[in-house]
């Protein structure tokens, strides 16, 4: 686990971060009933999204995210939102702890963050690890209304 990620160089995870800040991924919102919609936002800066999440039959079919973010939290929901599509709810809950796990210093499965490594040394910006983790916890408010 460790040589991979070692291996990320600085530059190419800026790389990552900088294209799916500048490129999201499917960013704005659309009119429609079968979204489950949620909203997550940062009371200490301006990071607010909003996230809209369809499921068919325990599956992640649709993402789609809008708001006022800077580029740390606009790529994180990005690389999320790519991440998530196409993955059961049960595999998208195993990425999501993993990013927690991830993101704490935990250990974590690297294979199924994919893109989403970019962010394993954010540990070192603590002011930025809720920036990287709110549409994280937006995607947990989904599985929480999915849930209940």
């Amino acid at each position: 686990m460790r040589e991979r990620r070692d291996s990320m160089d600085q530059e190419f995870k800026r790389n990552i971060i900088l294209e799916n800040y500048e490129n999201p991924k499917n960013k704005g919102l659309i009119d429609d009933e079968s979204y489950i919609k949620v909203n997550t936002n940062n009371e200490s800066c301006i990071d607010e999204i909003d996230l809209m999440v369809k499921v068919e039959d325990g599956k992640i079919v649709d993402a789609r995210f809008d708001g006022e973010a800077c580029a740390i939290c606009t790529s994180s929901t990005s690389i999320m939102i790519n991440l998530l599509i196409g993955k059961t709810l049960e595999e998208a809950k195993d990425i999501y702890n993993n990013f927690l796990n991830m993101i704490d210093e935990k250990h974590y499965d690297e294979d199924k963050l994919q893109e989403a490594v970019v962010y394993d040394d954010i540990y070192k910006q603590p002011n930025r690890k809720k920036c990287v983790l709110l549409p994280w916890w937006g995607f947990e408010k989904v599985i929480n209304k999915i849930e209940k």
